[in-house]
C-alpha cells in the first residue's frame, strides 16, 4: 500500500520561496490510506510535468531578483563615485587656489624683504653721512671755539690794563699825544699769550724793519727745520728749530745779571705766567717819590742798574713786584712777542703758507737780537 504522496524533485534542495503548486487531493484520514485505492500512471505523469515547470519559474524568479539586485548595486555605486569625482574636483580646484595663494604670499614676503634690507641700507648709509657731517661741524666749531677764547683771553688781557689811573694808550689812543698819535709800539701790560690783534702786538718790541729796502734771502737749513716743525707743532725744546731758537736768541736774550732771578723769568714765559705792568708814581715807595720825580730813577731786578723803570714784573700768582728798566722789558717782550706767536701757530690761529709764517718768526727773532743788544723804543 501507497503511504504517501511521491516526490519528483526528492535529492534536490529547496527553492527558496514557496511556489503553490496544485496537489491532487489525496484526503487526510487514514481511512483513504486505509481504502486501497492506487494512484494511475497518468497522474503521476501529469504530476513529473509540473514540477521542472515550477523550477524553472523558480530559476528564472532567482535571475531576476539577482540581475535588479545588480543593478539597483551598480546605480548606487556610480551615485558614490560620481560624488567622490566631485568631492575630489573640489578639492583638487582648493588646492590650486592655496596653491597660487601661496604663491602670491611668497613674492610678496620676498618684495618685502628686499625693500626692508634696501631701506635698512639707505638709512645706515644716511646715518654714516649724517655722523661723518656731525663730527666735521663738531671739529670746525672746536677750532672756533678754542680761536675765540684765544682772542677773549688776549683782549681781556689788553682791556685789563686799562684802569683810570693808568689808562692803556693802545685802547685809548686820544691820550697821546698828537705826536704820537699814530699806532704805539709799546704796551703798558703784556702776558705772553697778548692780543689775538697780531699785527699790532707783534711789532710791539723793536724797530720795525724796511718794508721796502731791506732784502732778504731764505736760509735753507733754517726753513727746514721750522716746516718739520711746523708739521707737528709743539713746545717742547727738544725739537731741532725750537732748540736753535732757544740756544741762539731765548737763552741770551733773558740772561740777566741777576741769575736767579733771571731764570724764574724764563720760566714764567715758558709757562705764561709772566705780566707786566706800568708803574704809577703812587705806586713807587714813598722814600723814593721824591727821586722819582726828579728824574724817575730806580733799580733794575733783573740788571742791577740805577735807571728809570717805569714798569714792573709779577710771576704767576705771586703777590711780589720786581721793577724793570726799559731794556730789560723789551727784552722780556720781545721773548714773549715770540713765544704768542708760535702758541698761535700750535693753536692753529694762524691761516698762512710756510714762508710768511717763517719770516715774521725770523722778524720776531730779529727783535729779540735787538733787544738783547740793548736796542728798545723809545717811550713818550
Amino acid at each position: 500500500m501507497w503511504s504517501g504522496q511521491p516526490h519528483p524533485d526528492e535529492g534536490h534542495p529547496p527553492p527558496l520561496e514557496a511556489v503553490p503548486v496544485p496537489w491532487k487531493s489525496v484526503g487526510p484520514c487514514k481511512s483513504h490510506r486505509d481504502s486501497g485505492l492506487v494512484e494511475t500512471p497518468a497522474g503521476k505523469e501529469a504530476q513529473g510535468e509540473e514540477d521542472p515547470a515550477a523550477t524553472r519559474l523558480d530559476v528564472l524568479r532567482l535571475r531576476s531578483s539577482s540581475m535588479e539586485i545588480r543593478e539597483k548595486g551598480s546605480e548606487f555605486l556610480k551615485e558614490e563615485l560620481h560624488k567622490a569625482q566631485k568631492e575630489l574636483k573640489l578639492k583638487d580646484a582648493e588646492c590650486e587656489r592655496l596653491c597660487r595663494v601661496r604663491g602670491q604670499l611668497e613674492r610678496e614676503l620676498e618684495e618685502l624683504t628686499a625693500s626692508l634690507f634696501e631701506e635698512a641700507h639707505r638709512m645706515v648709509r644716511e646715518a654714516n653721512m649724517k655722523q661723518a657731517a656731525s663730527e666735521k661741524q663738531l671739529k670746525e666749531t672746536r677750532g672756533k671755539i678754542d680761536m675765540l677764547q684765544a682772542e677773549v683771553t688776549a683782549l681781556k688781557t689788553l682791556v685789563i690794563t686799562s684802569t683810570p689811573a693808568s689808562p692803556n694808550r693802545e685802547l685809548h689812543p686820544q691820550l697821546l699825544s698828537p705826536t704820537k698819535a699814530g699806532p704805539r709800539k709799546g704796551h703798558l701790560r703784556h702776558n705772553s699769550t697778548s692780543s689775538a690783534l697780531c699785527p699790532a702786538v707783534c711789532t710791539a718790541v723793536g724797530h720795525a724793519p724796511s718794508p721796502d729796502k731791506e732784502g732778504k734771502e731764505v736760509d735753507t737749513t733754517l726753513f727746514a727745520e721750522f716746516q718739520a716743525w711746523r708739521e707737528s707743532p709743539t713746545l717742547d725744546k727738544t725739537s731741532p728749530f725750537l732748540e736753535r731758537v732757544y740756544r741762539e736768541d731765548v737763552g741770551p736774550c733773558l740772561d740777566f745779571t741777576m741769575q736767579e732771578l733771571s731764570a724764574l723769568v724764563r720760566a714764567a714765559v715758558e709757562d705764561n705766567t709772566l705780566t707786566i705792568e706800568p708803574v704809577a708814581s703812587q705806586t713807587l715807595p714813598a722814600v723814593k717819590v721824591a727821586a722819582v720825580e726828579c728824574g724817575r730813577t730806580n733799580t733794575c731786578a733783573l740788571s742791577g742798574l740805577a735807571c728809570a723803570c717805569r714798569h714792573r714784573i709779577r710771576l704767576g700768582d705771586s703777590e711780589s713786584h720786581y721793577y724793570i728798566s726799559p731794556s730789560s722789558r723789551a727784552r722780556i717782550t720781545a721773548v714773549c712777542n715770540f713765544f704768542t706767536y708760535i702758541r698761535y701757530i700750535q693753536q692753529g690761529l694762524v691761516r698762512q703758507d710756510a714762508e710768511p709764517m717763517f719770516w715774521e718768526i725770523t722778524r720776531l727773532r730779529k727783535e729779540m737780537s735787538l733787544a738783547k743788544l740793548g736796542f728798545f723804543p723809545q717811550e713818550a
